[in-house]
């Protein structure tokens, strides 16, 4: 069994996710998008869908992204 490297729980069905060279052990999803999910640099929630990038800096939506002054991202097109 594999240790999930979050909350440690000892899984027969833990499974790996390789990012940017590293590889990591999970137990659940959650616990993957706990580690790895960028983090909305407004409003603090895990960006789990199609965020936006900007300067180096995450944001959930356009509206995170105009309170930190970024009026051109969209979140459509």
């Amino acid at each position: 069994m594999a240790v999930c490297e979050v909350c440690d729980n000892d899984y027969e069905m833990a499974f790996e996710v390789r990012a940017a060279g590293a590889v990591h052990v999970f137990d659940s999803f959650e616990c993957a998008a706990h580690k790895l999910a960028p983090i909305c640099d407004t409003c603090g929630c895990r960006i789990l869908g199609h965020g936006l990038e900007t300067d180096g800096m995450f944001f959930c939506c356009a509206h995170c992204a105009r309170a930190k002054g970024y009026t051109r991202l969209a979140d459509h097109a």
